[in-house]
Parts: C-alpha cells; sequence; structure tokens
C-alpha cells in the first residue's frame, strides 16, 4: 500500500444466509481510497452500496478479504482498537441525520471528540468553530427537533468532520432531502473535502451528484466497475 492509502479492501466478500439459503451480496471487491479523493459508488437499490460501506467502515464484517485502515487489518483488531482507529480515520455521515435527540447541536457535533479523550469545554468550544463553519452558529444551543432536515443534516456532518478524519464515508447524505437543500449540503461536503483534505467515498442514487466526484464505480450482480 503506498503511504497515501488511507482506506483499502482486497477481495472482499459478504454473503447473508438464511437458513439455507446463502446470498451472495458482494464478489471480490478490491477497492484503494488516497488522500484527498472522491469517490461515488452508485447501484440500484439493493446492489449491496451500503453493505459494502458498513464493511469498509467496520461496522459490519466480511464473509471473506480484508479492509485496512492506514495498512491495518481491522478484522485483527479488538473491539477498543478499532473503535478508536474508526474515531481517528473515519467520519460517517448517513441518509438520515442519527443526531441525538436530547442533545443540542453543539453537544451532538462534540461528541466525537469527547470520546477521544478531549475535555468537554474544548471539544464544544471546536464544535462550535466547526458548526459557524456550516453555517449553524445560529442554532448552537438547539435540539435536533428544533432544525430544519438541511440543518440537521449540516450537523451531523459537522460531527462527521470534528476529528478531521482521513476518510468520510457517506450512505445517501442528501437522500432525505429536497433538491435544493441537497445541492447545498453535497457543495458543503466538497467545500470541507477541499479544506480538510479528506477523502470521500459516497454512496447515492443520485447521478448527478456522483457526476460531480473525481470518479464513479457501479455496483452490479456484487461486482465493483469503473463507470
Amino acid at each position: 500500500m503506498t503511504n497515501s492509502s488511507v482506506l483499502q479492501c482486497q477481495h472482499l466478500a459478504k454473503q447473508f444466509a438464511d437458513g439455507n439459503l446463502k446470498t451472495d451480496v458482494l464478489t471480490d471487491i478490491n477497492l484503494t481510497v488516497n488522500k484527498g479523493d472522491r469517490l461515488a459508488i452508485v447501484g440500484s437499490s439493493g446492489s449491496g452500496k451500503s453493505t459494502l460501506l458498513h464493511l469498509l467502515g467496520g461496522l459490519d464484517e466480511p464473509t471473506q478479504g480484508q479492509v485496512l485502515i492506514h495498512g491495518q487489518d481491522i478484522n485483527n483488531l479488538s473491539v477498543n482498537a478499532l473503535s478508536k482507529l474508526r474515531n481517528q480515520s473515519l467520519g460517517f455521515v448517513y441518509q438520515f441525520h442519527h443526531l441525538l435527540p436530547e442533545f443540542t447541536a453543539v453537544e451532538n457535533v462534540a461528541m466525537p471528540l469527547v470520546i477521544s479523550g478531549i475535555t468537554p469545554k474544548q471539544a464544544q468550544q471546536q464544535a462550535s468553530d466547526l458548526l459557524v463553519q456550516v453555517g449553524l452558529g445560529h442554532r448552537l444551543l438547539h435540539k435536533p427537533s428544533e432544525l430544519s432536515g438541511g440543518e440537521r443534516q449540516r450537523a451531523a456532518l459537522a460531527r462527521a468532520l470534528i476529528t478531521q478524519p482521513d476518510c468520510l464515508l457517506a450512505d445517501e447524505p442528501t437522500g432525505n432531502l429536497d433538491h435544493r437543500t441537497a445541492q447545498t449540503i453535497f457543495d458543503l461536503i466538497l467545500e470541507l473535502n477541499a479544506r480538510f483534505g479528506t477523502a470521500l467515498v459516497i454512496v447515492t442514487h443520485d447521478i448527478e451528484l456522483a457526476a460531480r466526484m473525481d470518479k464513479t464505480l457501479t455496483l452490479i450482480d456484487g461486482y465493483l466497475s469503473t463507470s
């Protein structure tokens, strides 16, 4: 692996079993993500896009193959070591924001820093600064229920980037938004990618958004191919 590689998978496969019925979802996936890369993964519904993202992020285990973050095979790590590596190296954004409803925007965004060992006061200061950058400086103390859909997704994006991860994994990050808001959020993702040098791997059904990435990969029948 080159020094610039952040995330890599080798001969990755995933099979789901339901009794005697076995379904191959992913077959022999090979992918390398370097610092600053911008990749889109597209495919029909049920093609395994989200499954692949979960495997890359260490949220699920492959049936075969390896996932490496900075050269470390994540399946050989302890739960604690994997959690620490994920916290430092990866950010996650989903179609639904997954913000904790009982916490304010600034508390939600600060949480990954607190988990990493930074004091709550320092974490909230950094969270406040980033929320200002994403246009939510006037919403710091608002809870998710008091934010619009676009504002919630901005907060979720800030939370994913607060640790300045090497790679952002985004699963349909604009899929739950109207077209105009989706464009705004996607513009923000690309802006923050340029500012922080964070690699992007985005699963999307939106071909227009995928076309704005540097490279588009398509999942077809469990195989990943270059469009």
